[in-house]
This record gives structure tokens, sequence and C-alpha cells, in this order.
């Protein structure tokens, strides 16, 4: 069966990277007054930086608007009518777009928000269990990096339960979050992984 009109997911799948490519926490660090968040911590420009120099509101401000980059684009292509594998496409395009930035030379954060807001669209009751996980363990050990990674580990299993249309979409979103964590996981081995 065929994906859906393809010009409308060319057109969609780049407006999801472009608009992944907007790093949200570098305007609202500018908006508070707050330092750059890519000197601060691991150096990522994300919602736990901007947490770690100004506190909860513009960490708060920060992952609401990466997330609803990512949910956004997922959101117009249902409405468009677009298969359950095209709108999975423009999610990843979104949370892309966020990694590997084209208006931030190519260097961006680690997709976690955004990819929260591509699974509320795609998989909400799956994306809901993860960040109750994510909670948890931030909860409990004080370290986004440990959460995140245990968190988008596990999406792929809990997917297979309950929205297994969606599982290739949890397992590629677990790999390049992962990916992206590389740095974290080696401080971690380490025992050098800042908290909050």
């Amino acid at each position: 069966m065929p994906l859906s009109d393809p010009v409308t997911i060319v057109l969609l799948c780049a407006v999801a990277y472009l608009g992944g490519s907007v790093l949200f926490a570098l305007p609202i660090c500018k908006l508070w007054g707050l330092p750059d968040p890519r000197a601060l911590g691991s150096g990522n420009p994300g919602a736990t930086n901007v947490y770690r120099s100004g506190g909860w509101r513009p960490a708060a401000m920060t992952l609401a608007l990466d997330a609803a980059k990512g949910w956004l684009p997922v959101w117009f292509a249902y409405n468009a009518g677009l298969s359950a594998l095209a709108q999975a496409m423009v999610a990843l395009f979104a949370v892309t777009g966020h990694m590997i930035p084209a208006f931030y030379r190519f260097k961006g954060g680690k997709g976690v928000a955004t990819a929260l807001g591509a699974g509320l669209a795609l998989a909400p009751i799956t994306t809901a269990v993860m960040a109750a996980i994510w909670l948890l363990i931030l909860w409990r050990w004080r370290i986004s990096a440990l959460a995140s990674v245990i968190t988008v580990v596990s999406g792929p299993v809990i997917s297979a339960f309950i929205e297994p249309e969606n599982l290739p979409l949890f397992g590629l979103l677990a790999l390049l979050v992962v990916v992206r964590h590389r740095n974290n996981l080696i401080r971690l081995a380490q025992g050098r992984e800042i908290g909050l």
C-alpha cells in the first residue's frame, strides 16, 4: 500500500526538519538573561541545562516548545490523511532536525523533548508510560541522561505490548537518542555524569 501523497510527505518532512532545527533553549536563555546552555553541563541545548542555570520556569518553557515542534508536524501529517508510516517519517525528521539542526552548523541537542512531542502525537499511551518512567528515574537518581536513556530503551518494549504498530518508530528513536547520549554514557560509566 502506498504511503500517501509523496509531495505532501516530502513537504511535511522538510517542514518538520526545519522546525526541529530551531533550538528553543537558545532564545529562551537570551530572553531570561541566562548563559548559553551549550556552555553548561554536557553542552546540550535542552531543558536540563536551562534548568541548571535558570530553574524550572525557563526549563519548562524550553521543554514545552521543543516537544511542540515534534508534535505539531505529526499532527498536520495525521490531519492531512498520511499513512501511519508517513507520520512516523515526519516524526523522525523533526527529531533529526533537533539533533542535527540546519541553523546551528548541524550541532544540536539530544532530541528527547522533541521525541516526546512526536510520540504524544503518534502513540500517546506508550509515550505517557515512557514519560512516567522518565520522571520516576529522574526523581530517584537526579540524572537526566540516565533517565532519558533508560526511557527510550524501554520504548520499543512498551510499544510492543500497547501500540505495536509504532514499534519500528520507537526502535529508531531509541537508536538515535542512545547514540546522541554516547558521551553521557561514558561519563556515567566513569561516575562523572552531572546530576541536576
